[in-house]
């Protein structure tokens, strides 16, 4: 995306601690394959930076209501994935 810069390792950081998640829920809470994962957008050398789609899904995951998200999940299953949220 042209316009997007991706959050800092401190937001990312900070956003797990607010919602009090470990490395391996802030994985799960994200989507991506486990804490190692997480872990590589907010630490080492040379952190990843966030792709607007992953901070797109957190933010909607924070703002949307279950019902909301709902309609969003039954979207994707419509568009020929197959999904069932845990």
């Amino acid at each position: 995306m042209k316009n997007y810069e991706a959050p800092s390792v401190d937001n990312l950081r900070k956003l797990k601690d607010e919602l009090g998640l470990t490395q391996s829920e802030m994985a799960d809470f994200v989507g991506v394959a486990g804490g190692q994962q997480w872990r590589k957008y907010t630490g080492g050398q040379s952190p990843r930076k966030m792709n607007f789609h992953m901070l797109f899904y957190i933010a909607a995951k924070l703002t949307l209501t279950e019902q909301e998200m709902e309609v969003v999940y039954k979207r994707i299953v419509e568009l020929g994935a197959k999904y069932e949220p845990s």
